[in-house]
């Protein structure tokens, strides 16, 4: 039998991230994430999905009863820390260190500092731009993101126990073990989750890319191939995307707004029926247009602080942050598409894509940098905070207010703000311990030799073409809600030892359990899959212990 729940049923208010045990807590497990960002992108070129251990060390403090420390009993509280902790490891880690560490690895040191600035002014506008779109027709908060899901059923399974506790932790428990064993357990639990269709296309992508090169002699990458089909599918995506954006609300809708906008004073929050979207098509067209706008910006700030402005002339310098402030924004569009269906985001090849096109397009090569540092801050904490924001609207969904979901939505962007801040410090006070210690990413490295090495063989732009054909044409027949051929250029392009098996095995799994247990099986699995997310998170975050 599950014991009662610590949380009021239905809280008026949402706990905030400036009470003060709050606020300490959200800073010293952000310091404490970005340490485990900064030690595994700089040692293993990877980063953990912290938020399943800053909910885990939540929890833990909130059995203690001492200092106030049981409030930290409540899951939205809990829900605060692990946004915050999340956030802070991949600011640091992929946002800001690994952009500053391109100029570094590529000979110019005297550029860190600037970098270091407009990555922290894209990285802001990364996250404020996933909170305005959050919960829209394109990025549904119904959407599986994954590690959210993990995360959220971690803490319900924490504060309400029982065989709902019971089913995780065995789950966890696998997920560690064969995370050790060196599987991406992660994969497993993602295919017990998502779209059944576009994680099979994952898994065509992760087999292709490890048995592609054997079986037909050819080497995927040193083609451009995986990355001709992410442009393919990337360009119908924005289409989608566009599509999306220039919609209009229906007159339903529309009515109500204008009903809840007439009222005297302060309007108060409309409610929406359950499952329809709090954010319409006019609010995501303002979210992505002004983002856009505000990349430009920040393009235009980098250009200031490196002195760009005084090496290109003034039509180059207008192209030069035009196209900084779209790869911005297309970038984190393409990294969260993936990270919402799949759990996993191809930020790398990505940005790959960008440095390519500057390549071919003659970009010299100082501006190059730049331009790939700046394209390299976004979408990893944009993709995180959609994985938080999904933690956070599960736990207050049975809740059935929209006011009481927006307040807590608010305060979930205020703590990884608070997070990322933290990087921001802990960065700027440690990238040269990190950096002249020799210790660089190793996709900073990769960025720097490219732009050095340059394209190197002929038919690149051709291949890139041809190959974005088939992706193009996959993605629209999966439509805007599969994203299947984002999700088979993701598998070409990360790439796991294996991980292919694991996606196709729990999907197998998933259809016969279906079969089996029916209505029930759904619930099981997912729990079953978070567990799994969840294990391979920890795991990963004590490589800094083994390491």
């Amino acid at each position: 039998m599950s014991r009662t729940r610590s949380t009021p049923a239905r809280p008026l208010h949402h706990p905030t991230v400036f009470e003060p045990l709050t606020f300490v807590l959200i800073v010293a497990l952000s310091a404490f994430g970005a340490l485990i960002g900064l030690h595994l992108i700089t040692t293993l070129g990877i980063s953990a999905n912290t938020s399943v251990i800053g909910a885990l060390l939540a929890m833990l403090l909130g059995r203690v009863s001492i200092l106030g420390l049981s409030k930290m009993r409540s899951i939205h509280r809990q829900n605060l820390t692990q946004s915050a902790i999340s956030a802070a490891t991949f600011a640091a880690a992929n946002a800001l260190l690994t952009p500053i560490a391109i100029p570094f690895a590529f000979g110019r040191p005297d550029l860190v500092w600037p970098m270091l600035i407009g990555s922290a002014a894209g990285l802001m506008i990364d996250i404020w731009v996933l909170y305005r779109a959050f919960d829209s027709a394109f990025l549904p908060a119904t959407g599986t993101w994954p590690p959210g899901v993990a995360a959220a059923e971690t803490i319900l399974a924490g504060d309400r126990g029982g065989r709902r506790a019971l089913i995780l932790a065995g789950g966890a428990v696998v997920g560690v073990v064969g995370a050790f064993a060196g599987l991406a357990m992660s994969a497993a639990g993602v295919a017990l989750i998502g779209n059944m269709w576009a994680l099979l296309m994952f898994g065509v992508g992760l087999f292709v890319n490890q048995y592609g090169p054997g079986l037909f002699d050819v080497d995927l990458t040193a083609l451009y191939i995986p990355h001709g089909v992410m442009i393919g599918a990337g360009l119908v995506a924005l289409g989608q995307a566009i599509h999306l954006l220039v919609g209009r609300r229906s007159a339903k809708a529309a009515a109500r707004a204008a009903a809840t906008a007439s009222k005297a004073g302060q309007p108060a929050v409309e409610e929406v029926e359950p499952g329809r979207p709090t954010v319409d098509p006019a609010r995501l067209r303002r979210a992505f247009g002004e983002g856009f706008v505000l990349f430009v910006l920040g393009a235009v700030l980098l250009a200031v602080l490196s002195g760009l402005w005084a090496d290109m002339s003034p039509m180059a310098l207008i192209g030069w942050v035009l196209f900084a402030g779209f790869a911005a924004l297309v970038h984190e569009i393409i990294v969260g598409l993936a990270a919402m269906h799949a759990g996993w985001f191809p930020a790398f090849a990505v940005t790959l894509i960008f440095l390519v096109c500057g390549l071919l397009v003659g970009i010299p090569t100082v501006p190059l940098v730049l331009l790939t540092a700046y394209t390299a801050t976004t979408g990893p904490a944009f993709a995180d905070m959609g994985y938080d924001l999904k933690a956070g609207w599960m736990l207050r969904r049975e809740e059935q207010n929209t006011a009481f979901e927006l307040a807590g939505r608010r305060q979930q962007y205020l703590a990884s703000a608070i997070g990322c801040l933290v990087a921001l410090g802990m960065v700027a006070l440690l990238w040269r311990s990190f950096l002249e210690g020799g210790s660089i990413p190793p996709v900073a490295t990769v960025y720097a030799d490219t732009i050095k090495a340059g394209l190197g063989a002929d038919g690149v732009l051709t291949n890139m073409l041809i190959w974005a054909v088939p992706g193009a044409l996959i993605q629209l027949i999966g439509g805007s809600r599969r994203q299947m051929g984002v999700l088979l250029a993701t598998g070409l392009l990360v790439g796991s030892v294996n991980a292919c098996w694991l996606v196709f095995a729990a999907l197998l799994g998933r259809v016969i359990y279906r079969r089996v247990r029916g209505a029930a099986a759904d619930q099981e699995l997912s729990l079953v899959g978070a567990g799994l997310i969840a294990g391979d998170s920890v795991a990963a975050t004590a490589q800094v212990l083994r390491s």
